[in-house]
């Protein structure tokens, strides 16, 4: 049987990043798409990320990361969710992320990168076309 309802996705601020506006207008378009979004605040470990996912039933968990800590936190993102035997979750992302960061951020296994200047309407095309259909 499969899964029906709207896509479900985890908008997440991982780390020390203070910049929140990205984040809540990408969450309030992707609501306003018919998505269900479960967004986390600010501040959020990996671990809360991974766990709100899991306990959500997540089809995506969409991270903002402005700090520079691109690298690091989407790749521990990933593991924990590998650790949690949760791949099925599609991870995407977006901010402040050098073009050179970005092939080796999608070959660990980041599905979607999104840079400043991306529209919130191929935001929302790239999630409907690329996680789960809703039924």
């Amino acid at each position: 049987m499969g899964v029906t309802g709207p896509i479900r996705v985890v908008v997440a601020k991982p780390g020390l990043d203070g910049h929140d506006r990205g984040a809540k207008v990408i969450a309030r378009a992707l609501r306003d798409a018919g998505m269900e979004v479960i967004y986390t605040g600010l501040h959020q470990t990996p671990e809360q990320i991974v766990d709100t996912a899991i306990q959500e039933d997540a089809d995506a968990i969409g991270l903002s990361i402005l700090s520079g800590a691109h690298n690091t936190l989407f790749v521990k993102v990933l593991e924990l969710l590998k650790e949690r035997d949760a791949e099925d979750i599609k991870v995407f992302g977006g901010g402040i992320i050098p073009d050179a960061d970005i092939a080796p951020l999608k070959e660990k296994g980041v599905a979607e990168i999104f840079t400043p200047g991306a529209t919130t309407a191929s935001i929302v095309d790239w999630v409907n076309a690329n996680v789960r259909v809703a039924v």
